[in-house]
């Protein structure tokens, strides 16, 4: 859950396997904007003053490939769905306290190629949600 909160965020439900978690559209909807705000604040620190910017989902969707979330999803998803799987889960990993808000944004600000910074976040979620499954 998101620092400072002490009760769950009632948006979200509970999901039966990480599939269903990444082809949730409304899950990808709430990603959406908190994509393109971690990643605008990662450009404000680089070019150091305030930006907005807008990920591409063709960056969502190759990041997706780089990082092996691909094999988690059906076979024939698309790059919309590929993009909307990479938002959905950076966004739940925020809300269930996996990746913090500053790790993200430093992550990203670290990489020059968007791409690249997006798939080490999505690899570093799937290490701590398979970190999260072997203690289970």
């Amino acid at each position: 859950m998101a620092e400072g909160m002490s009760t769950p965020v009632k948006t979200l439900r509970i999901y039966n396997s990480l599939e269903e978690l990444l082809l949730d559209k409304d899950l990808a909807g709430l990603g959406d904007a908190y994509v393109n705000f971690i990643y605008s604040l990662a450009m404000s620190q680089r070019h150091q003053r305030p930006m907005g910017a807008k990920v591409k989902n063709q960056v969502l969707a190759a990041a997706v490939e780089k990082s092996g979330l691909r094999k988690l999803l059906p076979r024939r998803v698309d790059r919309h769905a590929r993009g909307n799987a990479a938002e959905a889960l950076l966004v739940f990993a925020w809300l269930e306290d996996l990746l913090d808000l500053n790790d993200c944004v430093r992550m990203l600000s670290e990489e020059k190629e968007p791409t690249e910074a997006f798939a080490n976040l999505l690899k570093e979620v799937l290490k701590k949600l398979d970190a999260i499954s072997k203690r289970k």
